[in-house]
């Protein structure tokens, strides 16, 4: 019998498997710290459960010829990709490696990161994307940009279906940009996450204007003005942690209720601290995240576009152990009235919870719309009903909280009983009405204001007249437009009361292909 060669073998498979693992040099890795930034397998062990990473596909290389790509045909074509997990709870994953090409694209590259998403959907199981490449590889040409296609095409077959998570941590310019777009929630580091369609070069040569990549497209600038960044950070560390808080109050799929853990927080809690934080004064400011914090299990909360569109805040919390989202009006800032970009943030967030069967609990402080020309303009009536359509489409269980102002067309707009709220509540400083009564007051009794001998004095009492036929704190509920006025103290108890009722909501929707929402 011929003497066996597995030594030799393994030892050839050890060498091979290690050169993959570590990436083409200590110089390029050198590099990659001295910017600040991790690689991609450091990156993935701070993500994943320790020790739970399994790699699919490590050992390919492209095919590539032309340019001298035949004599650079590195292990891993500068993606690694497999699964792990997150708290126990199965994960896929796929992260640029930018010692690689730069972490740019090309067919070998592509394939590798569809088949972990194609794997990801067929499992059932969240996607994170780690993103540090530069484009397209051009020395690969349209194959690259056919290979981004394919992962668009991904991306949208799994929404809905499956979590998707975006962490930009270093540039992604042109085309790559739409797959993060694409997804569920996009975090980003600040000084190393670039997002952008064309460069500073491209825009300076079309233009004339200079700016700089971070300018451009900097993490700062999609927290705060564009609203592609959903989180921004100042380091990988603490935005990985966040993402695997966020994974653990998520579903694996939209076929599951998101994991729900033991409360160690009694849901019977007095919150007596609301009495002092919400002034009975309509007009007085507060911050509403307090609010938030104070009802919610142990005040946490994380906040999705903490500051984008600062009017609202969404966040991800639990209630008696179970995942919420919570839409609330912000009256720190331009009084809470919804906008624009208020209203895409909302809507956004309430399809999100819709699609992975996350409850809605709505926290309602709204004067209105925002006026004026400009919104107008640039079409508050299409966008603000993207919020609207958003409300009427959920068909998970929903619970609205009136806590103060509720005017006009935005009560209505914030998951209002007449849009299907299954519980609508309010406190006993709800204001629920057309408009504020000094506005109503000066419309219904303008003649008698006018006509009167002393205005002001009749102006007074008109407004007083109003506020005690129309806008008194029961009006609602001798409708029956809100089932209840609660003690504030009581909000949690009373929420979480009426989320164990709504525990087993089942609604079929009209049988269609899909809706046609005021994109």
């Amino acid at each position: 019998m011929a003497a066996s060669n597995f030594p030799e073998l393994l030892w050839e498979l050890e060498s091979v498997r290690t050169q993959a693992h570590d990436g083409p040099s200590p110089e390029a890795t050198d590099r990659q710290h001295a910017k600040g930034k991790l690689t991609a397998r450091e990156r993935i062990n701070l993500l994943l459960d320790k020790g739970s990473f399994t790699e699919v596909e490590p050992l390919r290389r492209h095919r590539a010829t032309g340019f001298g790509m035949e004599s650079r045909r590195p292990y891993s074509d500068g993606v690694v990709t497999g699964w792990g997990t997150v708290e126990g709870r199965t994960v896929f994953v796929y992260a640029h490696d930018f010692r690689v090409f730069g972490g740019a694209l090309g067919e070998a590259h592509a394939q590798k990161i569809q088949k972990v998403m194609d794997m990801a959907l067929t499992a059932g199981a969240p996607l994170v994307s780690l993103n540090d490449g530069a484009g397209a590889r051009i020395q690969e040409g349209v194959t690259a940009l056919a290979g981004y296609g394919g992962i668009f095409r991904r991306n949208t077959r799994a929404s809905g279906v499956i979590p998707q998570i975006s962490v930009m941590l270093g540039p992604c310019a042109g085309g790559a940009a739409y797959s993060p777009a694409l997804t569920d929630i996009v975090f980003a580091v600040r000084g190393i996450s670039q997002m952008f369609i064309t460069g500073p070069d491209v825009v300076e040569a079309v233009t004339g204007a200079k700016v700089s990549h971070d300018e451009l497209g900097g993490a700062e600038v999609h927290g705060r003005q564009s609203g592609v960044a959903h989180g921004v950070y100042d380091d990988e560390e603490s935005c990985l942690a966040d993402v695997r808080f966020l994974l653990s109050l998520l579903p694996s799929n939209n076929r599951e209720l998101p994991p729900r853990i033991p409360c160690t927080d009694p849901t019977d809690r007095v919150g007596d601290a609301l009495l002092e934080i919400v002034p009975t004064n309509g007009s007085s400011s507060y911050d509403v995240r307090s609010v938030i914090e104070e009802i919610v299990d142990n005040g946490e909360h994380l906040e999705i576009h903490p500051d984008w569109a600062p009017n609202i805040v969404c966040s991800l919390a639990r209630l008696g152990g179970q995942t919420v989202g919570i839409v609330a009006n912000q009256p720190n800032f331009q009084a809470g009235a919804l906008d624009m970009e208020a209203s895409e943030k909302g809507a956004r967030f309430v399809q999100f919870c819709d699609a992975f069967n996350i409850p809605l609990i709505t926290l309602v402080d709204v004067p209105g719309f925002l006026p004026g020309v400009e919104q107008e303009h640039q079409g508050i009536i299409r966008r603000g009903a993207k919020l609207l359509y958003a409300y009427c489409n959920a068909t998970v269980p929903r619970v609205s909280v009136v806590m103060r102002k509720a005017y006009g067309g935005a009560y209505i707009v914030m998951d209002s009983r007449s849009v299907g709220a299954d519980v609508s509540l309010a406190w006993p400083t709800n204001e629920i009405a057309v408009m504020g009564a000094e506005g109503a007051a000066n419309i219904v009794f303008r003649k008698e204001i006018t006509s009167s001998e002393d205005p002001e004095r009749t102006r007074k009492e008109c407004i007083e007249e109003y506020q005690r036929e129309l806008v008194h704190p029961y009006y609602a509920a001798e409708r029956g437009l809100v089932d209840d006025v609660i003690d504030p103290r009581q909000t949690r108890s009373v929420l979480c009361q009426a989320l164990a009722m709504l525990a087993s909501k089942d609604v079929d929707l009209p049988r269609r292909k899909h809706g046609n929402p005021p994109l």
